[in-house]
C-alpha cells in the first residue's frame, strides 16, 4: 500500500489541501490584522487631526474662549467624543453636552509651547508650534509691502533660474525660493531676508530675555542664531549649540510667546457614549470551533474529491501496465485504447507508437536473420558440397576447384565484413580517419579498378577529374563507398549503357555523384534503397544482385563523415546516387 500510486496521490493531495487551508487561514488572519491595523491607523489619524486642529487654535489665540465650535467641528468630522479640560479637570469645551465621566488619563496635552512629537505634528527643534508667532506677526502694511517686493523678486528670479516660488511664514513674512542662489542677489531679494520693524522689536525683546537668562547663568557674550527665526542677535552665549545657550533661547521664546497662546489644556478623545477607547479585536471560543469545523470539512471534501479523481487517473495506468506485461510475455502488437487528450492519453499514444515501432523492429530483425542465413547458406553449401565430393572421390581437388572454393570463401568474408561494418554503425563505433587527400588520385584508382568489369559488361565508364581535388576525408572509407556505388551501377546498366562518376565542390561541401543509364528504380522503392538486404528484384541472388548490404554501408559511411547519401531515379532512364559531406569535417 505504501507504494501504491493511489495512496501516494491521496497523501500528496491531502498535504496540498492542508497547506492550502493553512495558507487560506494565514491569509485571512493577515487580512483581519490588516483591517485592524487600518482601523487603528484611522483612529490614530483622527486623533492626530483633532490634536493638530486644537493645537493650531491654541497657538493663534490667547485663551480657549472660542474653542467650543472648533471642538464640535472635529467631533462631527471624526465621529468621536471630544472633551477639553484644564489641568485641574474643569471642562473648557465638549462635543457632548454632558461629558460625564472621563478617563483617568487624557489622550494628549495641548500646549503650543511644548508640542508632543509622537503624534507627527510639525514643530520647531524646541517643540514650539510654528503657528505660535505672537509678537512676530507682521502688520497688514508690512505684509503688503513685503509681498509686493516678493512678487517683483519672483518675476526677476524666474528669468535667471527658471523656477521661483514664494513661501510665507506663519508670521506673514514672504520668502522667495529659487534654485540659483545668486538670482536673489541680482534681483534685489536681500531685502526680503532682513527683519521688518515688528520683527526687530520682537527680536530686541527676545534678546533682553535671553541676556537676562545668560546673566543668571554667568555666561559670556557671543552671537546666537535663533531656531525660530532667520536672523542672529547679540547676546551672552558661548555657542548656539551649547546646552545652556539652547535652554536660554527656548526659555526666552516660551516666556515671550506665553501671553499670545492659550494655556495648556487636557484633551480627551473617546467613543461617543463611552468613556473608554475602542477595545482590541479578539476571537471567541465559539468562532474558533466554527473555524476548525469549516477547515475540517474542507479537508475531508478535498480528500474525497482527490480520491475519486485518483481512481479515474489510475484506471488508464492499469491498462498501460497490462499492455506492457503482455508485450513482455511476447505479444509485440500490444495496444491500449486512447481516450481524451490529457497527459494519460498522450502517454497511451506514445505507448502505442512504441509498440508499433517495436513490432516493426522485430519484423525487421527476423527478416534480417532470415536474409543473413540465406546469404550464408549458398556459399557454405557450395563449399561443403565440393569438399564432400572430393572426400568421396567423385571430384578431384585440382587448381580449378581450389579457385572456386576460394571464390566462395571470399564471398563469405565479404558478407561477414559488411555485417561487421553495419554492427559497428549500429553501436556508434564506426569511425573514420580523415586526412588531406587528392580526390583525382582516388578517382583514377576507381576508374582503373572497375574498367575491366565495365568493359566486360559493355558499359562505358567515365571518371572525369575534379578542378579542385584537395579535400579532407578517410581515403579507405571514401573508396569503399564509391566502389559499392560503381559496382551497383555497372551491375544494373545494360550492354551499351554508361556510368559516370563526378566530383565537385558545392559551397562548403564535397559532392560525388555516380550516374548510370540503367533500368532505374521505381518510385515506391526509392525510400527502401538504403535498407539492409533490400533488392528491387527479390528473385536476384548474390551472383546477380549482391547481398543487399552495400548501399546500407554507403549511407552509414556518409553519416560517419557528417554527410548524407541520396538517390534520384527515373525508371527506364537510370539512377544517380549522391554522396555529400562537409569538406573539412569528419
Amino acid at each position: 500500500m505504501r507504494r501504491s500510486l493511489l495512496i501516494r496521490w491521496i497523501a500528496v493531495s491531502a498535504l496540498v489541501a492542508v497547506c492550502a487551508i493553512a495558507a487560506t487561514a494565514w491569509l485571512a488572519a493577515q487580512t483581519t490584522s490588516g483591517a485592524i491595523r487600518q482601523e487603528q491607523g484611522q483612529v490614530f489619524a483622527d486623533d492626530g487631526t483633532i490634536y493638530q486642529g486644537l493645537l493650531s487654535y491654541a497657538a493663534t489665540h490667547p485663551n480657549w474662549d472660542g474653542a467650543g465650535p472648533v471642538v464640535r467641528k472635529y467631533a462631527d468630522a471624526t465621529g468621536r467624543r471630544v472633551v477639553l479640560t484644564t489641568p485641574q479637570g474643569k471642562v473648557i469645551a465638549s462635543s457632548d453636552p454632558d461629558p460625564g465621566r472621563l478617563p483617568a488619563q487624557p489622550s494628549v496635552v495641548i500646549d503650543p509651547l511644548s508640542v508632543d512629537p509622537g503624534l507627527g505634528v510639525p514643530s520647531t527643534p524646541d517643540r514650539i508650534d510654528p503657528s505660535a508667532v505672537g509678537p512676530y506677526a507682521l502688520t497688514a502694511e508690512e505684509r503688503q509691502s513685503l509681498m509686493a517686493l516678493a512678487d517683483k523678486v519672483q518675476l526677476c528670479a524666474e528669468k535667471y533660474s527658471g523656477v521661483a516660488d514664494i513661501e510665507v511664514s506663519p508670521g506673514g513674512h514672504p520668502r522667495v525660493v529659487v534654485q540659483d542662489p545668486f538670482a536673489m542677489t541680482r534681483c534685489g531679494g536681500l531685502g526680503l531676508e532682513r527683519p521688518v520693524e515688528t520683527e526687530e522689536n520682537a527680536l530686541k525683546k527676545l534678546n533682553q530675555l535671553v541676556s537676562a537668562c545668560y546673566g543668571r547663568n554667568d555666561q559670556s557674550t557671543a552671537a546666537v542664531e535663533l531656531p525660530a527665526v532667520n536672523w542672529t542677535f547679540e547676546g551672552p552665549a558661548s555657542s548656539a549649540t551649547d546646552p545652556t545657550a539652547r535652554n536660554c533661547v527656548t526659555s526666552a521664546r516660551r516666556e515671550q510667546l506665553t501671553p499670545y497662546v492659550a494655556p495648556a489644556a487636557w484633551l480627551y478623545i473617546t467613543e461617543k457614549g463611552s468613556d473608554q477607547t475602542p477595545s482590541g479585536f479578539t476571537m471567541s471560543a465559539e468562532n474558533r470551533v466554527r473555524l476548525a469545523e469549516v477547515a475540517g470539512g474542507i479537508l475531508l471534501l478535498t480528500i474525497v474529491v482527490t480520491g475519486l479523481a485518483s481512481i479515474r487517473l489510475i484506471r488508464p495506468l492499469h491498462a498501460l501496465t497490462g499492455a506492457a506485461q503482455r508485450m513482455k510475455a511476447g505479444e509485440t502488437g500490444a495496444r491500449v485504447r486512447v481516450k481524451g487528450k490529457d497527459e494519460i492519453a498522450r502517454l497511451a499514444v506514445a505507448f502505442n507508437d512504441m509498440s508499433e515501432a517495436r513490432e516493426r523492429l522485430e519484423a525487421a530483425r527476423k527478416a534480417m536473420v532470415s536474409d543473413v542465413a540465406h546469404e550464408l547458406r549458398t556459399p557454405l553449401s557450395n563449399i561443403r558440397g565440393w569438399l564432400e565430393a572430393t572426400q568421396d572421390g567423385i571430384s578431384r581437388l585440382d587448381d580449378e576447384l581450389v579457385a572456386s572454393l576460394l571464390e566462395e570463401a571470399l564471398h563469405l568474408q565479404h558478407i561477414v565484413d559488411d555485417l561487421q561494418d553495419l554492427a559497428l554503425a549500429d553501436a556508434g563505433s564506426l569511425r573514420v580517419h580523415p586526412e588531406p587527400i587528392d580526390a583525382n588520385v582516388l578517382l583514377a584508382q576507381l576508374a582503373a579498378a572497375h574498367a575491366p568489369r565495365a568493359d566486360a559488361a559493355g558499359v562505358r565508364l567515365t571518371v572525369p577529374l575534379m578542378a579542385e581535388p584537395e579535400l579532407t576525408a578517410d581515403p579507405v572509407r571514401l573508396r569503399q563507398s564509391l566502389d559499392n556505388l560503381v559496382s551497383n551501377a555497372v551491375r544494373h546498366t545494360p550492354d551499351g549503357g554508361s556510368v559516370t562518376v563526378t566530383g565537385r565542390r558545392d559551397g562548403g561541401d564535397v559532392v560525388f555523384e555516380v550516374a548510370d543509364t540503367g533500368v532505374g528504380i521505381a518510385p515506391e522503392d526509392l525510400p527502401h534503397v538504403f535498407d539492409r538486404f533490400w533488392r528491387a528484384d527479390r528473385s536476384r541472388t548474390r551472383g546477380s544482385g549482391g547481398s543487399g548490404l552495400g548501399l546500407a554501408i554507403v549511407r552509414n559511411l556518409a553519416e560517419a563523415h557528417g554527410g548524407t547519401a541520396a538517390v534520384t531515379s527515373t525508371p527506364g532512364h537510370g539512377s544517380t546516387f549522391t554522396l555529400r559531406f562537409p569538406m573539412n569535417d569528419s
